[in-house]
């Protein structure tokens, strides 16, 4: 029987550069579809399997493995799909941004969009479910006003992001903690010193950058024209936004997210149907297949003609192969390689918090998934923590921050694919503007080798005794 062994830095680099080189040059140069480059990407990493002396068995158990992993992310992602085909039939995303365009001034519009956004999230736990709703409405309302839309993204996102790295209901927040051996309330306090400052920040980023565009570039008369559109085309009043609080009060009452998010794409299509006149086959239809309208409006055609099951497909093929792919990196314990060769220098907090940051960040663009990250990073790094007897709760918030925070930043991973998508905003064009995850990895590291909001499990103990 061939030995099995680890991979060597060479092999590592060869793999991952040919990972890298398949997944740009099909999505830059030819124009093909990343699911395809993932796809043949697995077989680059079967390859270097067999070549360590893995049984083909024991790698295709190694893919289901990782798959399994992220199940809740694909069933969420359909959920989602299915709120947002019916929050559009039924006029709760619609009178989300008639309302805005009607009450938010334009001055102030890019720290609302954050304010609500984070909010949003903070309650729900879930930045598909902010951005697929919310995120679409404020998107539509900076359209109007003439404010650039990639700007307007990187305040959707970190508003989103906020909150799904924050709040107790999050799946991420829930994840990081567990794998890292922290209670969730614990994680979550540890989370507030580096996630309130960085929301001040960016916050006051994004009020200066409002004061810049806003007004610059409205045309009232195309304001109030898509104001008319709206009451024309769908019911508009404050009583279409009962499902969204529906949703919002179930999950604040720590309900499970599937099933919460599923009544409320059913509520949306009830209202579809009792205020909207639509036939209860396409009410109910709206939810796989999405909504779909022919104005004479093409800005409302391309703005609400989306949604449904059936336009998360796509999404959902990267999310399965990613966390696939990642699932087989991780059997062969290439990150573990890649931290070990640099080990010797993990002697003080910053270096560490750095390395956890990195080891999230790669994940997400090597894993293609957010759950890869937060699942491995813990595992990686948890013994040199330990090493410096640093307190699990920082690997949890470190995890949290290289994890969360970076996945909306690979144009390849399942949380880029999702929020280009739906914002209509591509990766690379609302990434310099993805302001509160910059400001927040920034303190991180500040916090790492300042030794700021850094604790010890010595200090703990010394707690302890000087209590008893």
């Amino acid at each position: 029987m061939k030995s099995v062994r680890l991979p060597s830095m060479v092999e590592i680099i060869a793999v991952l550069g040919l990972f890298l080189a398949i997944v740009l040059s099909f999505t830059i140069y030819f124009n093909l579809d990343i699911q395809l480059a993932l796809f043949i990407s697995w077989f680059l990493a079967i390859g270097l399997g067999l070549h360590l002396g893995h049984s083909y068995k024991d790698l295709q158990n190694a893919i289901t493995r990782g798959i399994s992993n992220g199940l809740e992310a694909v069933l969420i992602l359909l959920a989602v799909g299915a709120l947002i085909g019916t929050w559009i039939a039924g006029g709760v995303v619609p009178t989300l941004i008639y309302y805005g365009l009607e009450f938010i001034h334009p001055n102030i519009f890019l720290l609302a969009t954050l304010i609500i956004c984070a909010i949003m999230s903070v309650a729900t736990g879930t930045s598909w479910g902010t951005v697929g709703t919310a995120g679409i409405a404020m998107v539509a309302i900076g359209e109007g006003l003439g404010i650039p839309l990639p700007i307007v993204a990187g305040a959707v996102l970190s508003g989103a992001y906020f909150g799904d790295k924050l709040s107790p209901l999050s799946d991420s927040t829930v994840l990081a903690s567990s794998l890292s051996k922290v209670e969730v309330l614990a994680h979550v306090r540890a989370m507030m010193v580096l996630s309130i400052p960085a929301f001040v920040i960016t916050a006051i980023m994004f009020t200066v950058t409002g004061f810049i565009y806003g007004g610059r570039n409205i045309d009232q008369e195309k304001v109030e024209f898509l104001k008319n559109a709206l009451l024309d085309t769908f019911n508009i009043n404050v009583w279409m936004l009962i499902p969204a609080l529906i949703v919002v009060v179930l999950l604040v009452m720590k309900k499970p997210a599937l099933p919460v998010i599923a009544i409320g794409a059913l509520f949306g299509a009830v209202w579809a149907f009792a205020f909207q006149g639509t036939n209860p086959s396409d009410a109910i239809g709206s939810a796989y297949n999405g909504f779909s309208i022919q104005s004479d409006v093409d800005f409302l055609n391309q703005l609400l003609n989306r949604g449904g099951m059936v336009n998360m497909l796509g999404s959902l093929v990267v999310i399965i192969l990613g966390l696939g792919f990642g699932g087989v990196l991780e059997h062969l314990g290439v990150l573990k390689v890649i931290v070990s060769t640099f080990e010797k220098k993990l002697y003080n907090a910053g270096n560490v918090t750095l390395s956890t940051i990195l080891v999230a960040f790669f994940a997400n663009v090597f894993g293609c998934a957010m759950y890869v990250s937060i699942i491995l990073t813990p595992k990686i790094m948890e013994k040199s923590y330990d090493k410096l007897k640093l307190d699990r709760r920082v690997l949890s918030r470190n995890s949290e921050v290289g994890g969360t925070l970076t996945s909306g930043m690979v144009p390849w991973s399942d949380n880029g694919i999702y929020m280009a998508g739906i914002l209509g905003v591509s990766t690379f064009s609302y990434l310099p503007f993805m302001w509160l995850s910059f400001v927040a990895i920034g303190l991180a590291i500040i916090y790492g080798y300042t030794g700021k909001f850094i604790w010890y499990v010595k200090d703990q103990q010394e707690k302890e005794e000087a209590a008893s």
